[in-house]
Formats: C-alpha cells, structure tokens, sequence
C-alpha cells in the first residue's frame, strides 16, 4: 500500500506513512495558463491511499483528478476534513444541498472523514464512508497540561457532544454556552449551568472558521473572572484574520489537530487515521 497526499494534505499524509510504514507516493500539481489544473501521479501503483482535506473547491477537483489517476488501482480516500458539510440539508426554499452534490462526485473503494460537521452527510456517498472522532486525541493533550479546575464549553448545543467526550477524558465538568438578549443591542452569554470564576476554560468545537463567536466568548468569560482561556478544536479552518482576532480577545492557546495545515495543528490525527486504515 501506498499514500499519497494532496495538496491539501502533504504533512498529514507523510506522517500516516510514517505510522503505517508505508511508502509515499510522490504526484505532481500544477496550473496551465489558463487556470486549469494539472495532477499527474509519479509512482507506479497497486494499492493506493489518498489524503486530501477540502478546504476549497481547488482541493476537491485535485481529489477527483488524483482518483482518476489511480483509476487501474485499489483506491481508498480520507478526506480529513470535508470543507462542504455544513451545507448538508435545505435550510430555505430553493438551496443546493451542496454537501450532497459534492460527496455524489467521489468515487473511491472506501470513504474516511475525521469529525464531519453533519454526520448524515455521510449517506450522500456512493460507497462506504466512515467518520473518525478526534476528541480522544484532544482530551490527551489536555492531560498534559496544568489545567486549574478545567471547565470545556462548548459554543452551542450542536457541539455539546465533543465537549462531553473531551471533559470526560479528565474527568472535568463541561456546559454549553447560552445567549440571552438583554435589549435590542445587548446579549449576554455565558456557561449555561456552571460557573468559570477562577477556573481554566477550554471552548471547543469541531471548528473554528472566522473566529467571530469565539472571540466573543472569551472576552466575556475573562470577565467573568475566568482564569485562562483556551480554545480547541478538530478543524482549525481560521479563515481571514481568525487568529490575530483569537488572540486579541485574550485567548491563552489554540489547540487544533493536523487536519487542516495551518500551522496550529499541535495535536496530529496520523494515528487515528493510521488505525482506521
């Protein structure tokens, strides 16, 4: 078996080689004139791995192109992070359910993700497709740090699942932020049933795309007297200026996992992807 990384993914690729043992498969990606791109794969293949996250649509036509070059072999995809999940139903009249349109395009023998934003998304794929869950990975890191009295948050409901299962990797308590509008300018949020005075805090999500909601909510929770503020996440999208805004808020560290290579990925899912292969 061979891997071979994406554009998108070429760290992330080379260090499940790494834990498999597995020889990397170089490909080449380039741009004609006129923007079309170009994938040719070097190395002969019998049995191939495929590592690209779609962080744009760049990156899925590079996938397609890399699935159609490995067409004569065994072919399996991980898409560490499926940038369209978010968009996996109607919401309004007249809408793409675009996740649908984008998992129908991938043809592979096997489908691996790593904490989809939907999980129902997965039944858009022709062929089998598996979710892996990073939070495990997640909550390890954070016993090796010196937490005082750690509280995990989650932003909203919809993320209360990855902050139960990272919190009870500690053994620590976890609540759910809520807004509650006080006037028509005004909102309050704050943990919906504990309270963060004088204990570390870790809000986390699968992802942090521009920062905006987070940023909000550690300015709110230092007022409250918390001690530091941490966020975490599976995917660190941190689209525009998502960092510099984390930071200015007073966020004490980002911790993300490799799935998207943007520098703050101090917690890699090569092992999980390499067990799951």
């Amino acid at each position: 078996m061979k891997i071979i990384g994406g554009p998108a993914s070429q760290l992330l690729a080379a260090r499940v080689a790494s834990e498999l043992g597995c020889e990397l498969a170089l490909a080449e990606y380039k741009r004609f004139p006129d923007g079309e791109s170009y994938v040719r794969v070097l190395d002969e293949i019998k049995d191939v791995v495929i590592i690209q996250s779609m962080v744009s649509d760049e990156d899925l036509i590079y996938l397609l192109q890399l699935i159609d070059a490995c067409s004569e072999a065994s072919v399996r995809v991980v898409i560490p992070y499926f940038g369209y999940a978010r968009q996996g139903r109607r919401f309004q009249p007249g809408e793409a359910i675009s996740a649908k349109v984008m998992a129908k395009t991938i043809e592979a023998d096997e489908i691996l993700t790593v904490n989809i934003h939907d999980t129902p998304v997965l039944d858009y794929f022709r062929v089998k497709a598996r979710d892996l869950d990073a939070a495990p990975l997640i909550g390890e890191h954070m016993q090796s740090l010196d937490l005082q009295k750690p509280i995990f948050i989650a932003p909203d409901e919809f993320a209360g699942s990855l902050a139960r299962s990272v919190a009870s990797k500690l053994g620590a308590d976890y609540d759910v932020l809520e807004k509650k509008r006080l006037s028509g300018d005004q909102v309050e949020i704050k943990a919906k049933h504990l309270d963060v005075a004088n204990r570390d805090v870790i809000i986390i999500d699968d992802m942090i795309s521009t920062g905006g909601t987070m940023s909000e909510a550690i300015e709110l929770l230092r007022r409250q007297k918390s001690k530091d503020v941490y966020v975490a996440c599976v995917h660190p999208v941190l689209a525009t200026n998502a960092i510099c805004r984390l930071f200015k808020a007073g966020v004490k560290e980002i911790i993300a996992t490799d799935t998207i290579d943007r520098g703050v990925g101090i917690i890699s899912v090569a092992p999980l992807i390499a067990g799951a292969l």
